[in-house]
């Protein structure tokens, strides 16, 4: 097991790729700490680590109260010693042009993209350094590398993931912490649904996917847990300040 005793914290694990990521992690050896903003499905994710022979908790966490994520963060060093994967997944999907969105979609946008990230990044960082090394995964999107029509609110915030994650990277490679963001494109989950209306619906989105992306499909969560347990283990241990992109060739479509 590639991930043997190590400590991951993940949020957003109560479904899809959260729930995908905390999966594969929690089976390669990591004691994994899923969150949620819903407690139960942080607990679900939880037990089917547990089910599965693996280590793992669950917890409620509201990424927009920082309080809570620090309070999160002191009970898992205080539990567990240390603390060697953060992996920030929590995300909105807010759709519409200038004119359509309101400047507080575009807040929540930040707040939950963006700033939560920072926060988790904070509040870890300490135990990262004082171990000499950890690794922190921040969710970005293949909409942060190239741009889509009328999802102002979602491409700004994910761009600007990049952008910290990179700085992070910099900043904290002398420490030995690896700091990288995860690009998924399409994957077929509810997350989705915003986009898919400013689309025009699910025949729109199922037409999209086969004319424009070059594998000609969706991905599954499956495909992206694994590029999660890429860059959470020591396979990536030279990559730092990437933006990881699997998007099935869409981005250079």
């Amino acid at each position: 097991m590639i991930l043997k005793d190590r400590v991951a914290i993940i949020t957003a694990a109560g479904s899809g790729i959260g729930r995908g990521g905390a999966e594969i992690i929690g089976r390669e050896g990591a004691i994994v700490i899923a969150t949620d903003l819903v407690a139960e499905r942080a607990e679900e994710t939880a037990h089917h680590i547990r089910d599965s022979g693996g280590r793992a908790e669950g917890r409620a966490l509201d990424v927009t109260r920082d309080e809570d994520i620090q309070r999160l963060v002191d009970h898992v060093a205080s539990s567990y010693g240390r603390i060697d994967i953060l992996h920030n997944h929590a995300g909105i999907q807010i759709e519409g042009t200038l004119e359509q969105v309101p400047a507080s979609g575009l807040d929540a946008s930040y707040n939950i993209n963006v700033r939560a990230h920072f926060v988790a990044a904070k509040a870890v960082l300490p135990h990262m350094k004082r171990q000499g090394k950890g690794v922190i995964i921040n969710t970005s999107s293949n909409s942060g590398v190239f741009f889509d029509k009328g999802m102002l609110a979602y491409i700004t915030s994910k761009t600007a993931v990049i952008a910290m994650t990179k700085q992070m990277a910099l900043d904290y490679g002398p420490h030995n912490i690896r700091v990288n963001a995860l690009c998924p494109g399409w994957v077929d989950t509810p997350f989705n649904d915003p986009y898919i209306r400013q689309m025009g619906g699910r025949g729109a989105i199922e037409a999209y996917v086969k004319e424009k992306i070059p594998m000609g499909r969706w991905a599954s969560v499956e495909e992206i847990a694994e590029s999660i347990l890429y860059l959470a283990s020591d396979r990536s241990s030279y990559m730092t300040g990437h933006a990881l992109v699997v998007d099935g060739g869409e981005c250079i479509a």
